[in-house]
């Protein structure tokens, strides 16, 4: 018998010689998927599907197989047999386990890869570079609760503290609900393991034994909502009917998981969706399917399925105390759009996503001439032992926006470096101090 990648190889030779499918033909399977729960169970049949129908096909639709979070989905070709794409979706660490053995065409990731996955995989090659990584969307871990907690926010150490087991009950957070009822998702999860990098890790802390785990996003959220003293974390679109918290983090203020937050990646449990494919060899149709979902039209669907596309549009920003002069007057006058641009460590460079979002703000500015003509850049940075550094790099940071927006006909009215001002997470850490240098794009 062929093998998978036989079997699409030989399709894609002779499809243009098959005329007429054969009567109960099985579908022919192209495509297979494996990883993220959070993006398997909804979002990525339904770019499959979109897929599907931007090629042609007819009768398109998805099926559960046989065993839970595992679908497939069928559509007909004009002419020739029937197509199929598989997807498994039982967590981020057996799609790139599955990618390793050749099980799967594409891994589908709700976290970056781990360096000892990326060295097994890739070698010494970086994905993000070789466009092996693609950001299909951002999504928020919603942290929730009953609908009738009367709590509204959380800083992150608290919130640390409650699934370490620290914090056991409700009184302790000035809530008189009792003890604490912890739900967490799977060891598997690229859920968990964002939460547990960016809550649990930097503060030295370990999730409770306690924590009841599930490996359904839909099933933890509908636990949730259903236990008044509940509290678990989960990806935006499968809130449902819990409540979500504002979370902190230390000296900056709390923000709710809102879309604009998210999309800038300023709410502190912001997280990037991925998929990756072989490092040799990719399958045509798992390189079509990372093409066409950061079209138009996969954004869409990015949106539709509650997570946040990676479209730009300008929004207000409310002003505050505290606000640097020039930043008040942005505030005042101006609108921010909703893409900001993020760097590792000292560095000025911008990576892959950074890069795809550069021709997305170049796109926006070409259709709106007039705000094209009143691009402020603002850059960020956290903490330094030197005087003085952090303002300098704030400003490198934003001029090597500058100067990719220059090379693509935009020319920003100013560039301004407020260093390590207005944090939006702890710079007590490294995830935080890596969401703080940034540089915001506004309209003034």
């Amino acid at each position: 018998m062929l093998s998978f990648r036989a079997r699409h190889l030989l399709f894609a030779c002779l499809a243009s010689l098959i005329t007429a499918p054969e009567a109960g033909a099985a579908p022919l399977p192209v495509l297979r998927i494996q990883g993220s729960n959070t993006m398997g169970t909804e979002l990525l049949p339904a770019l499959v599907q979109g897929l599907f129908v931007s090629r042609g096909l007819s009768e398109v639709r998805t099926t559960p197989l046989g065993a839970d979070n595992e679908w497939q989905v069928i559509g007909h070709a004009p002419q020739g047999p029937a197509l199929q794409a598989e997807i498994d979706a039982h967590g981020t660490a057996t799609g790139f386990a599955a990618l390793a053995t050749g099980s799967a065409d594409l891994a589908a990731a709700s976290r970056p890869i781990h360096p000892q996955e990326q060295a097994e995989l890739y070698g010494a090659a970086d994905p993000a570079a070789t466009g092996t990584e693609q950001v299909i969307g951002i999504d928020g871990l919603a942290i929730i609760v009953h609908p009738g907690n009367p709590l509204r926010s959380l800083d992150a150490g608290q919130l640390a503290n409650v699934f370490s087991g620290t914090v056991t009950r409700w009184e302790q957070l000035v809530v008189p609900l009792g003890p604490i009822h912890l739900y967490a998702r799977d060891n598997r999860s690229g859920t968990w393991e964002t939460f547990r990098d960016l809550v649990l890790a930097p503060r030295g802390l370990t999730l409770v034994d306690s924590a009841q785990r599930l490996e359904s996003s839909a099933q933890l959220s509908s636990a949730v909502s259903q236990d008044p003293q509940a509290i678990g974390f989960i990806g935006l679109p499968y809130v449902l009917s819990s409540r979500a918290l504002a979370i902190g983090d230390n000296e900056a203020r709390p923000l709710a998981p809102t879309t604009d937050a998210i999309a800038t990646e300023d709410y502190l449990l912001s997280r990037r969706l991925y998929l990756y494919t072989a490092p040799v060899a990719a399958n045509a149709w798992a390189t079509a399917l990372g093409r066409f979902a950061q079209s138009e039209a996969g954004q869409r669907i990015v949106a539709e399925q509650g997570f946040v596309a990676q479209q730009i549009h300008a929004v207000a920003v409310q002003p505050a105390a505290g606000m640097p002069e020039r930043y008040l007057a942005l505030a005042r006058e101006g609108r921010r759009l909703t893409v900001n641009f993020r760097f590792a460590g000292a560095s000025a460079s911008l990576d892959s996503k950074a890069m795809a979002d550069i021709e997305r703000l170049a796109g926006y500015l070409q259709d709106h001439p007039t705000e094209r003509q009143q691009v402020v850049l603002v850059g960020f940075g956290d903490t330094k032992s030197e005087p003085g550094r952090a303002q300098l790099l704030s400003h490198l940071r934003a001029m090597t926006v500058r100067r990719e927006l220059t090379r693509r006909g935009i020319t920003p009215r100013e560039v301004v470096g407020l260093g390590e001002q207005l944090p939006v997470a702890s710079n007590a850490y490294e995830s935080g101090r890596m969401r703080n240098r940034r540089v915001e794009v506004w309209v003034h």
